[in-house]
């Protein structure tokens, strides 16, 4: 699941795997987040898992390559393929972040994931009201407009909000803050995940007046207005999630 949105998308169920080597991959992926593969275990051999997923060796031993790339497994010689120390996963790969959207999320975890936030997405911010242009500022009105139309839609509203912090984070013109994709997705994931157990249309109009205000300091190249703004947002994400965590 790495293509933008898709994580936000899986809210309302998620999809099988199109294939045996991606479903093996989030099987044994979502394994090693949820903690059912134990860090520092050895996995099962490989005619164990080839039983236990029915595929072939060549598709097992590809998506054994995918998730150690991935930093989450590593092989060893005579030894086989243990699960990695959490310092080794990748966790600016978007499927990464996707496996913990379901995983006991520790503090330490959520706590990481909106100081990331914290400490990029509201530069961009600034940045971009320090340099924005017409085409951008319409894709966000517009992006505004989808959240209004979608109030009686969570997972609609929930991209949207989504699809504007993407348009920001693009305007800003920082690979750095680009790589965060996975990061914010995963934040919004947490948030509207607590509010489909629990829903709470004054959520949604809070949600909504604080992304209207963001735009609208964006808009008038307010860079102190937009940060805060932003830093506003990412909090109150903050908040939300922390309702199911």
């Amino acid at each position: 699941m790495s293509e933008p949105g898709s994580l936000l998308r899986s809210l309302s169920g998620r999809s099988t795997a199109r294939n045996y080597h991606s479903h093996v991959i989030n099987e044994i992926g979502a394994g090693v987040i949820s903690g059912r593969y134990a860090i520092g275990t050895t996995l099962p051999n490989d005619a164990e898992l080839i039983e236990e997923f029915e595929v072939s060796r060549t598709v097992l031993r590809e998506a054994l390559k995918t998730l150690e790339a991935k930093g989450l497994l590593e092989a060893r010689p005579k030894v086989g393929t243990k699960v990695a120390k959490k310092s080794r996963w990748n966790l600016y790969d978007p499927q990464v972040l996707a496996w913990h959207l379901d995983a006991p999320l520790d503090p330490e975890f959520l706590t990481g994931l909106h100081e990331v936030r914290r400490s990029l997405e509201p530069q961009a911010a600034a940045e971009v009201a320090k340099r924005r242009t017409a085409d951008q500022i319409r894709l966000m009105l517009y992006w505004i407009h989808q959240m209004e139309t979608s109030l009686g839609s969570l997972q609609n509203f929930a991209l949207a909000d989504f699809e504007l912090h993407r348009i920001i984070s693009d305007a800003a013109h920082n690979p750095f803050v680009r790589a965060l994709y996975g990061v914010i997705e995963l934040a919004h994931a947490l948030a509207y995940k607590s509010l489909m157990a629990a829903p709470d249309p004054c959520v949604l109009d809070t949600v909504l007046e604080k992304h209207k205000l963001l735009v609208n300091r964006i808009e008038y190249g307010d860079e102190a207005g937009a940060r805060e703004a932003m830093l506003d947002t990412i909090e109150h994400d903050r908040k939300v999630a922390l309702r199911s965590s």
